[in-house]
């Protein structure tokens, strides 16, 4: 299923009030070490500068102020006002306000100057943009040289009796209760669709080198069920 904009945007602002509940719920908060490892990999530097692009409800971007907390500063940026009034009420709650600042925008078009952040994330809504090969440049470009992207996505295991039990799970259960829960059916049957039909491994780290970035790397996480791709930009990390 190919993405719009409007579609995905108006789909991800009708089910933030349910957001959080069905990530966890759906992994079995599996999705809580996921974005533990995403933040892991970025470089942790003093005062550092941080962005997480499709921030969502903030997950990222407070797991960025957890696990680096001589990070300076964190951007986190979507295109839904509803997840952003849902991650600014977290970050409220979690006293970290002066350090994280959530911004409306475009992930095509970050409204950002070239070479500004040390580390960028974005979990699992790379495959949701019209032109995936355009947001990986974006990010690339306001990346410091030396600086480190680090993506989740999910996938699909290889292992046959995985892959068949995970299917099973993805295409039957998962629609059907996330759409009881979030009380938008269609949204959770994108879900599976959105993911089936996107690139995977070494088809999707082909894209950070296009996008000029090296040291690219892709590893499985719970199976493959979810992977973690990085890169850095060429250059020495100031």
């Amino acid at each position: 299923m190919e993405p719009t904009g409007q579609r995905v945007q108006r789909m991800f602002s009708s089910i933030a009030h349910r957001y959080d509940l069905l990530n966890h719920l759906l992994s079995l908060g599996i999705d809580r070490s996921w974005r533990r490892k995403a933040v892991a990999g970025l470089p942790a530097v003093r005062s550092g500068f941080y962005l997480d692009v499709a921030t969502g409800a903030a997950d990222v971007a407070l797991e960025i102020s957890r696990r680096l907390p001589e990070a300076g500063r964190i951007v986190g940026i979507d295109f839904s006002f509803p997840m952003l009034r849902r991650g600014k009420e977290k970050v409220a709650r979690s006293g970290r306000g002066n350090f994280i600042r959530l911004l409306y925008g475009d992930a095509l078009h970050l409204p950002f100057a070239d070479s500004v952040f040390d580390g960028i994330t974005i979990a699992f809504g790379l495959r949701n943009l019209t032109d995936p090969l355009r947001g990986v440049q974006e990010m690339a470009r306001v990346l410091k040289p030396g600086g480190r992207l680090a993506i989740l996505e999910f996938a699909t295991p290889s292992r046959s009796w995985l892959r068949s039990l995970y299917l099973f799970y993805f295409l039957r259960l998962l629609p059907w209760v996330g759409g009881c829960i979030s009380g938008n059916p269609q949204a959770y049957r994108y879900l599976p669709e959105s993911v089936l039909h996107f690139p995977e491994r070494e088809a999707l780290g082909g894209l950070f080198k296009e996008a000029g970035l090296e040291y690219v790397t892709y590893r499985n996480l719970t199976g493959g069920i979810a992977v973690l791709y990085s890169g850095s930009k060429p250059g020495d990390q100031q």
